[in-house]
Order: C-alpha cells, then structure tokens, then sequence
C-alpha cells in the first residue's frame, strides 16, 4: 500500500491549487484558516505538509510541535512569517512559489505611479461627493519623466521594463549589478545619491533586510528633487515613514503610494493615512486572479513532488541534493554561505567576477551546490526576491558576475578548505574557511590576515597599526558601551606592521561606538560584520 502523507492548508489557497493536491491519492488535506501560532502548534503534530500564505505565522512554538512536518510550502514569495532557523535545524524544508507574483506587483507599482501623478483616487472620491474641481486635480505627465528604481532584481527589472515602454528615463541603484547588465535592460546605472538626487518619481524593490530598513530617510529626502513622488510596492519599513511625514509636510515630497507599512494594518490615526497626496492601498502587490492562481499551483506540485517523490524545488533553506549528499555536503553549504555573506559586507562595489579555490579534502565535494550557497549569501539581502540554491547562480549570471571555480587537493594548515575571493571594479577581498571534523566550522583568513574564529552572531572588525595598547583601548571603550566581548581573534602581515582584529561582540556595536573607535589614533578602519 502506497504511503499517505497529511497536509494542512492554513491559509486561502486558489481552488485550481486545491485541484492539484487532489489529484493525488497519497495526499490527505484539511483546510483550517485564521489560526492563530498557538491554535496552530495545538494541531500541527499529525501533519506531513503545512501550505500558507502570508496570513499564517510559523513560528518557534509551532515548528516545535511539528514532529512529523517535513515541509512548508509558502504560496508566493516571502517567507518572513516562517521562523527559516527553527525549521532548518528540524530538517524542514521550507518551499516558496517565487516568480508567480512578479508581474502582478510591478504593474501594481506602475499603477501607483500614475495614479500618483493624476491624482486619481482624490478627484474620484470629489466627485463621487458632488465636486467638479478639475483645476485642483491639476497632475503631472509621467512622458521624459525619470523613474528612479531601487533595486533591480525581478520585479525591478519588470517595472523598469514598463516605465521604459511608457517612454521614462530610467536609472536605477543595485549595489550587485553590473553596468553592463544594467544596460542590457535599458537602465542607467547610478549611484543611491545619484538617484535620489535626479529622480522624479522614485519605487523601492529591495527586500527588508538590517541593511535596507530605513533606507528611504530624512537623509534620502534631503538629497531628492523638491516634488519628487515616492511608491513603495514592496516591503514596509524601507520608506522611513516618519521621515516621509516630514517630507510631505515640508513640501519636498509632491505625494506618495503606499501599498505596504510597517504595521499592517496600519492604525486608523496613522499619519500618513490623513494626507490627500498620500494614496494607500492594503497590501495588494500580489492580490490579482493570476496571481493569485499560478502560486497556488505552483506550490501545490512542489509540495506534492517533494512528498511523493523527494523532488524539492524553490528551497529557500535546503539545495535540491539527495538526504545522503546533503548529509556530506551540508557544513560546506552552510560555510559557503556564511563565506559569501562575509565578503558582502566587505565589498563596497558591485562584484563582476567570483573565484572559488577547494582545498584539500573539499576538492572531492560536489562544488554546484557549494558554489550556489556562496552566492546565496553573496547576494541576499541586496534583491527584491528569495534566493536559493536554485536561482542564486542563474541570477549571478543574469547580473553579469562571472564564477570560477578551482580545486587542489594539496592540504595545508586544514584538511579541506574554502576560499573566496570577489573582485569589483574597486579591487578584490578573499576569504576562507574550513570544515573541523564532521561539522565546525571556522573563518580562517580574511583579506591575508590570519584568524580563527566561529563565522557566527557579529563582529566589530577593526584594522590598525600593530602598537600596543589596541585591544586594551577597544576594551574599555566597548565596555563603557556595555558591549560585551566574547572572543577575540588577532592577525597581523608582520611585526609593528598592519593588524587586523576580530572581536566577537554579543550585540551590534552602535555607529555612535564605531565613529568613536575610529579616533584612536591607532585604528585606521572599524566596521561591524554579521554572521
């Protein structure tokens, strides 16, 4: 007899997506919406197979309770409602549907944007209540206008696409995006200040991410045109709103279109739902029948293939390798990450080319997934959609960043190591890291500089003279901070030379901290890294 497995459906799934489960006799569902984490950790226990939305939060407590769970199918693109850590750890796949949506929240964004310049939603509320003011309703052309795109990864590029049918100038800003590529598609590469500076109209497609919250500020708002319009389509909490509030009041910003928030729902008093050039919609990016309909199929047969046949596709925590490879490979994966996450925080130019050296006993590893790991981490946290090990190295591709990969089998300090090496147009950084045993993982050099430290939690990385008195200074100076040191890693390229220090600190360092560090006569850098 065939085996069954359970599936739990906790959010509205589009009934052609209902369609596609019950093709299958192996496949047994119920449908429970509006649970709350705590209703859902009650009832998760019996369940092979949890299909959401954006509605369900899986949280700790849930993946907790989930003991037969093997895999959470999201029906769309983000997954910040699904605790990733927790479900990996439990050897959860978690699954999302992520290009069934892109075209829906670009037009979305368009849509925005000139109703935004023809103030469409005021003066049809005007005359709805008996008003004919036309000359009030007075708009902008969007024609030789110039389209600012922050971000441009698939639905940035889509919006791009349109707005240059619409016959506007388009510049863009993605810090890992080529000028070639970016020309490829029509779009002027430019700097962020530069963008602000000379855009008409500006739309964010990042993700939500430390780097990205706020990235819209008062600071952002100062360097922009006055009368410049702002659409965010993407994730509440990029647009500093506070600083949007001030901006329209102040005259700088003309209006602005709003479809996502940090708070969602928004409260009834917020401020920014009491201005007129203010046009606000609940979240709707994603909310079209087509839409709506390609990622409920599209992750109704992922979920299917992956429990009937082991088939996984669009992994957001897990490559597509057997349970035998990824037992071998899976701290190689995890160390590629950490690896290209590290040397993200190090470049400060888009990366054009990507060497990756296998060393010694790492030489025999499978290196596809390896490498799709590193650029993974590479390039998170920079793009408006999941990455994975699926599309990370397409995308690396598409953006005109070059991979090589080279082996040798010749053991050094470690028995198999990791060494990445990106180059931008403003030079290279290279960092490496090793496998100890079955699954310790350390950084073992960075840019040069010996170290060894665990690639985890965050670092204060600091570059100085080799004199005396660095670390007892730094100390103090953490310590009236009340930042505590847990580890401290120390390299340096010769005596009374160049150090490079590593101090493993168990919170983020503050900028006010950093700006005070670099005052020491001694510190000639000092960033905080996170891992």
């Amino acid at each position: 007899m065939a085996e069954t497995f359970r599936v739990l459906i906790s959010d509205s799934l589009a009934a052609q997506g209902i369609e596609v489960l019950k093709r299958f006799p192996q496949l047994q569902f119920d449908v429970k919406t509006g649970l709350k984490p705590a209703e859902l950790a009650k009832i998760i226990a019996p369940y092979d197979a949890l299909l959401i939305r954006s509605g369900t939060r899986v949280t700790r407590e849930v993946i907790d309770a989930a003991t037969s769970l093997k895999v959470i199918g999201r029906a769309g693109v983000g997954v910040d409602n699904v605790d990733i850590e927790a479900a990996t750890r439990r050897g959860i796949v978690v699954m999302n549907s992520p290009t069934g949506n892109s075209v829906t929240t670009a037009e979305h964004a368009i849509t925005m944007m000139m109703a935004l310049a023809r103030h469409i939603p005021a003066a049809n509320a005007a005359l709805r209540a008996g008003k004919w003011e036309r000359s009030k309703f007075t708009g902008a052309e969007i024609c030789n206008k110039t389209l600012g795109v922050v971000g441009l990864g698939n639905i940035g590029r889509i919006v791009a696409d349109r707005a240059l049918g619409l016959k506007m100038k388009v510049i863009g800003y993605d810090p890992i995006l080529t000028a070639e590529a970016a020309g490829r598609i029509g779009v002027q590469l430019v700097s962020l200040d530069e963008l602000f500076a000379s855009a008409d109209f500006i739309t964010v497609h990042t993700p939500l991410t430390d780097e990205t919250r706020g990235l819209v500020n008062a600071a952002a708002f100062a360097k922009m045109k006055k009368g410049v319009r702002i659409i965010n389509c993407a994730r509440g909490g990029i647009v500093d709103e506070a600083a949007l509030v001030e901006a329209l009041k102040s005259g700088k910003v003309a209006g602005a279109a709003l479809d996502v928030f940090v708070e969602e729902p928004p409260p009834a008093n917020h401020p920014l739902l009491q201005f007129d050039n203010v046009i606000v919609t609940p979240h709707l990016g994603a909310a079209t029948d087509e839409a709506q309909v390609q990622v409920s199929v599209d992750i109704a047969h992922q979920v299917a293939d992956f429990l009937i046949e082991g088939t996984i596709r669009q992994a957001v925590n897990i490559p597509a390798l057997s349970t035998k490879e990824l037992e071998i490979l899976g701290p190689h994966l995890t160390l590629g990450e950490k690896l290209g996450r590290l040397a993200a925080q190090l470049i400060t130019d888009a990366p054009t080319e990507l060497t990756l050296a296998f060393g010694g006993e790492a030489a025999n590893l499978k290196p596809d997934a390896i490498t799709a790991a590193v650029l993974k981490g590479l390039m998170s946290g920079f793009l408006d959609e999941d990455l994975n090990y699926v599309n990370a190295p397409f995308i690396a591709r598409e953006r005109g960043i070059s991979i090589i990969e080279t082996r040798s089998r010749e053991v050094t300090d470690y028995i198999n190591t990791l060494t990445l090496t990106v180059r931008t147009g403003a030079g290279e950084h290279e960092v490496s890291g090793a496998v100890l045993g079955n699954r310790v993982l350390r950084l073992t050099r960075i840019d040069g500089y010996r170290v060894e430290a665990v690639p985890e939690g965050y670092f204060l990385m600091l570059h100085n003279r080799d004199v005396p008195g660095v670390v007892g200074a730094v100390g103090t100076m953490l310590g009236q901070a009340g930042i505590n040191i847990g580890g401290l890693e120390l390299g340096r390229d010769r005596v009374g030379g160049t150090a490079l220090s590593i101090f493993e600190v168990d919170e983020p360092v503050p900028g006010a901290v950093l700006d005070r560090l670099k005052t020491l006569p001694a510190i000639t850098a000092a960033s905080l890294l996170k891992l």
